[in-house]
């Protein structure tokens, strides 16, 4: 299945294997897996963020065997993505069976954040991925009754070492993944409090007495002592190991001074964190078409389940349901307090999950369930091609494609008719002008760099003493109009917030940078444009 998985994704992403490096791993990824190649964990060609070294060793590891080339990078992150789709089918098919793992694993592998990520070198989705393999043996291990049944037994580590070097190794892809084991500890402690109160939830009614007792065993509803709990925090002495590590290296355990600052310090608004947490929710249940499958499920759930000749279609078991709503919830309300940038890929832990549990529910309600998602399905593939009347990062669908595109002939065309001149522009352009292992120019360019192109800086960089020959505008944001625009307080809030501001169009930064427009291109909601700008030369006075 894992070949299979790797076959269907490369032969998928064919068309996008050679395209450059985007974004973030422009940014921060490819350049720490440089300095990890040359035998440094902690990044020095770029600010360190602490993010643990899994995910760029691989990316070292393959560079070693094939060469430093952008198709071996993608194909490398294809490889980690196919694993990971692997876990969650076999998660799915622990907790459910093979028909919901199968439709279920087909959405999440067609689901635009996932697609879009699949190939890119960041870190989000591989870490998910570790997740869903250590989620199985944990769910598995309950199931098979093969848990503590005895007060007098003080540790399972030998039931659970399986799912904790899964979560150790997730925590060293991404620091977030600790909340999952977490989420986890604090659900087992919730779940024996629940089941003195009422442990007929254990199994759930369809189960029948007897079926439910043994189910509250398995997953420590009723009998689990403290000592097995507590073994869910042991990947949290890798992270520890990692974060000391990069203190002793850097004097700073999270990372930058900026970067501590725009994640954790300028988030800790309640406004802000109430905020992020509908944003969050939205990206749970009902972003880039996952409302068509919300729907469907809450659809379904007005149905009676389906009656075969062994009875009803069996449901999710209710505990493990829970433990899965307490990882999502840890997420929400986690990614809500933390994280300055709201991207929908750091939600890629949970909202797989969503998805499971909302095919689940589906096959055990409806008898057309193949076809409800199947339109769910077309509905993803829709949303990989057509942007959203809503403001979203191009990381998300295949708009990052058209980024890339935009970028690669406005850096072409530059490279040609200005090689030596200076060039006024932002991040991450300023990056793709400056390094040439990125993938958009062939020598680096001098670069005068601006944060944005907002009407501030715009005027600040035409005020500004250092001189520069051409400006490089682009959309930094894809910012469609819509209702909520109108809403003065929004817009505050989100520049308060969220970052937001408003890119100024190649027409209107002439007007204030002067100059002459001599290349402009456009793309679905994004565009580039190139000023040349126009210089006045002092008469000579004899």
């Amino acid at each position: 299945m894992f070949v299979l998985f790797a076959a269907v994704l490369i032969g998928l992403h064919a068309s996008l294997l050679r395209l450059p490096y985007y974004w973030d791993e422009a940014g921060y990824y490819i350049p720490a897996a440089r300095d990890l190649f040359a035998g440094s964990l902690i990044p020095h060609s770029t600010p360190s963020n602490a993010h643990p070294p899994l995910v760029m060793a691989w990316i070292a590891l393959w560079w070693k065997v094939f060469g430093q080339a952008v198709v071996v990078t993608r194909c490398a992150m294809l490889l980690l993505a196919a694993f990971s789709l692997l876990g969650f089918f076999r998660l799915a098919r622990t907790v459910a069976n093979t028909a919901v793992a199968a439709g279920s694993t087909l959405l999440v592998a067609i689901y635009p954040v996932f697609f879009a990520q699949s190939s890119l070198a960041q870190i989000d989705l591989p870490s998910a991925g570790l997740i869903f393999w250590g989620l199985e043996p944990y769910f598995k291990n309950q199931k098979s009754g093969r848990a503590v049944e005895s007060e007098t037994r003080q540790f399972s580590l030998v039931h659970r070492w399986p799912a904790l070097c899964w979560f150790s190794l997730a925590v060293l892809t991404k620091e977030t993944a600790i909340l999952v084991p977490l989420a986890l500890f604090v659900w087992e402690f919730v779940s024996r409090f629940i089941s003195k109160k009422s442990p007929s939830l254990a199994g759930g009614a369809e189960e029948g007495a007897s079926g439910g007792k043994n189910l509250a065993r398995a997953l420590r509803i009723g009998g689990t002592n403290v000592a097995n709990s507590v073994l869910l925090l042991i990947p949290v002495i890798p992270l520890a190991a990692w974060y000391a590590y990069h203190y002793a290296r850097t004097g700073r355990v999270f990372g930058n001074p900026e970067f501590f600052r725009y994640n954790v310090q300028g988030t800790l608004h309640p406004l802000r964190i109430f905020l992020a947490l509908l944003l969050r929710t939205w990206q749970a249940v009902g972003y880039l078409d996952l409302y068509v499958l919300t729907i469907a499920c809450l659809v379904a759930m007005t149905f009676r389940p389906i009656k075969t000749a062994q009875g009803e279609r069996p449901r999710i078991s209710v505990p493990i349901q829970m433990a899965l709503l307490a990882i999502v919830l840890a997420y929400l309300l986690v990614l809500s307090v933390v994280g300055g940038a709201v991207l929908a890929r750091y939600m890629l832990p949970v909202v797989p999950l969503v998805i499971l549990i909302s095919v689940s529910t589906i096959w055990r309600r409806l008898p057309a369930w193949k076809a409800v998602v199947a339109v769910v399905g077309l509905a993803f593939i829709s949303g990989l091609f057509i942007n959203p009347p809503y403001g979203f990062a191009p990381e998300d669908n295949l708009a990052y494609r058209d980024y890339i595109r935009l970028h690669q002939r406005a850096e072409a065309f530059l490279l040609h008719r200005y090689p030596n001149g200076r060039v006024l522009t932002a991040w991450p352009a300023s990056d793709e002008l400056t390094r040439p292992y990125l993938g958009y120019v062939q020598k680096p360019l001098q670069v005068v760099r601006i944060e944005d192109f907002s009407a501030e800086q715009l005027l600040s960089a035409a005020d500004q003493r250092v001189p520069f020959d051409v400006a490089l505008v682009f959309s930094t944001k894809y910012q469609p109009h819509t209702l909520l625009d109108g809403w003065q307080r929004w817009r505050r809030w989100k520049s308060r917030y969220f970052d937001f501001h408003v890119d100024l169009p190649p027409e209107a930064a002439v007007s204030v940078l002067g100059g002459e427009l001599i290349y402009t291109e456009r793309r679905r909601g994004q565009w580039v444009g190139i000023i040349a700008i126009e210089k006045i030369e002092e008469a000579d006075v004899r």
